[in-house]
């Protein structure tokens, strides 16, 4: 559904959530007055720059290690039109439309500071292809995060010069000037220094950082969810959980995780049946016990990447650029390695939580280390093989998540004649956390199908309400414990509602919000 609420976009950040409301609900961009009269302003002192005998980078020069050419006058038409068409040689599978759009807004509210010099109209254009839903066609490889994302931002420069290949609204391939012409869209011959002015940013890799915050907000409180539910099914206390003994370790991520499996546990009729001093075990296996230690470090990684984020966010991003008092500066803000190390240090923690899920779940599954479930929770283990290969799934995915945690932000390879010769790779690390991102959705979209099965074996005892309700969703569109079946449907409905919001909410309806 489109988000009918619009966006203003000027000098000021924009909040991540705006930013997510515009790359994946469609909402209307408006440019400020304040937004204009900044690029106004600015506009002036480049137009001055070019008329002037003195050469200016980016204005009357090449780029990269073609900046010593000043370009005549007559020729810089043909620079930008030049700088574009070349630097627009993306390679690969097309980049997801949330992604681009994502880019789109952020390079957009960066014109609106006023710094980059472009003209009002130019920004204008690419507002008007937001708000038409024409995503440019972008490409997955081509961008080394430093000097901005060029390619991909090229991509979409090309289709406000009218040319390239667009997805209409619909999410059809339609040639860019004839989509342009359909909507009603000017194309644009680019000024001096705009080509510059519109690709040279980070916008890219951070737009996919806070679309991966959006879910990794989401997946952490699924996270808690299947903890709670995996300790519950293997009989596991919540002793551990306690406040005061949380507070012994002051982290503020461990203490929202270990606040959240209290609520979720809380009135377990499971638990309270092994609590008769019949219990002989001492302590919980470490997958248990240390859920809120590792979950809580995966919150305080999100939250240190997000106040990356948000400075990003409160940033001006462009080589050369217009300072207030006019004068035109070159400076190295365009270097990805502030983003690209938090995406690198996030994809970390999505490795270690679906590693500690799937270790839980291979618990759940084990007669010796179950407490009295069937083997692997078959029906008729032997004819029945239940959940066995659900967590050859899991192992599969953990696996590829720990290459994807190798991060991208350590390695550099030189570009332009040895004039950009140390590059950040973020778009890279941006790349692989969508992956890992969707890999752990399926990891804890298999844990909590798994335990949901455990919990309804434990019969007649019977979960706690929290809990409980996350059972019920789920029996809401698969079925409860049973002869083998199908199960590859089952897993993908799980995940749709891990990533969705109703794994979380059915239990925020009973333990009120998560932290």
């Amino acid at each position: 559904m489109r988000d009918t609420t619009a966006v203003n976009v000027g000098p000021d950040p924009l909040s991540f959530d705006e930013v997510v409301r515009v790359a994946r609900h469609g909402a209307e961009v408006r440019l400020t007055g304040e937004a204009v009269a900044a690029m106004t302003a600015s506009r002036a002192r480049v137009d001055e720059l070019a008329a002037g005998a003195t050469p200016a980078y980016g204005i009357s020069t090449g780029f990269g290690a073609l900046a010593t050419r000043h370009i005549e006058p007559a020729l810089r038409a043909r620079l930008q039109r030049s700088l574009i068409r070349s630097h627009a040689a993306g390679s690969g599978p097309e980049v997801e439309t949330e992604v681009v759009r994502a880019l789109m807004l952020l390079r957009l509210r960066t014109l609106a500071t006023g710094h980059t010099g472009v003209r009002p109209r130019t920004a204008e254009t690419l507002r008007g292809l937001l708000n038409a839903r024409i995503t440019p066609v972008v490409h997955e490889y081509g961008s080394l995060g430093c000097s901005g994302d060029l390619a991909p931002l090229s991509h979409v420069a090309l289709v406000i010069m009218g040319e390239g290949v667009v997805r209409d609204a619909a999410g059809d391939l339609v040639d860019a000037a004839e989509a342009l012409k359909r909507a009603g869209i000017e194309p644009v011959e680019l000024a001096a220094k705009e080509g510059l002015a519109l690709i040279n940013g980070t916008d890219g890799m951070l737009g996919m950082l806070i679309l991966a915050m959006d879910d990794l907000g989401r997946l952490l409180k699924a996270a808690d969810i299947a903890a709670a539910m995996s300790v519950e099914a293997l009989l596991g206390t919540d002793r551990v959980f306690a406040a005061e003994l949380q507070a012994l370790r002051p982290h503020p991520g461990q203490a929202a995780s270990a606040a959240n499996l209290r609520a979720l546990l809380k009135g377990s009729g499971i638990m309270e049946s092994h609590r008769d001093g019949t219990c002989t075990r001492v302590q919980d296996a470490y997958s248990l016990r240390c859920a809120p230690q590792v979950a809580g470090a995966a919150r305080d990684t999100l939250a240190h990447a997000a106040a990356v984020a948000a400075r990003e966010l409160a940033s001006a991003i462009d080589n050369p650029v217009v300072l207030t008092g006019g004068d035109v500066e070159s400076n190295g803000n365009f270097h990805g390695a502030p983003v690209g190390y938090v995406l690198d240090f996030l994809a970390i923690a999505v490795a270690d939580l679906a590693s500690i899920s799937e270790r839980r779940t291979d618990r759940m599954l084990d007669v010796a280390r179950s407490h009295g479930l069937p083997a692997f929770l078959a029906d008729d283990p032997g004819v029945d093989s239940g959940h066995m290969i659900a967590q050859y799934a899991q192992a599969a995915i953990v696996s590829e998540l720990k290459r994807l945690a190798v991060p991208a932000s350590v390695d550099s390879i030189p570009s332009s004649a040895m004039q950009e010769d140390h590059v950040s790779m973020g778009w890279a690390a941006g790349r692989k956390l969508r992956r890992a991102v969707d890999g752990l959705t399926r990891v804890l979209a298999v844990e909590i199908l798994t335990a949901a099965r455990a919990l309804d074996l434990r019969a007649p005892h019977r979960p706690a309400p929290a809990t409980g309700a996350v059972v019920a969703a789920l029996r809401s569109v698969v079925p409860g414990p049973g002869p083998d079946r199908f199960l590859a449907p089952e897993i993908e409905s799980v995940a749709r509602l891990v990533a969705g919001d109703a794994v979380v909410a059915a239990a925020e309806r009973v333990a009120g919000p998560l932290g």
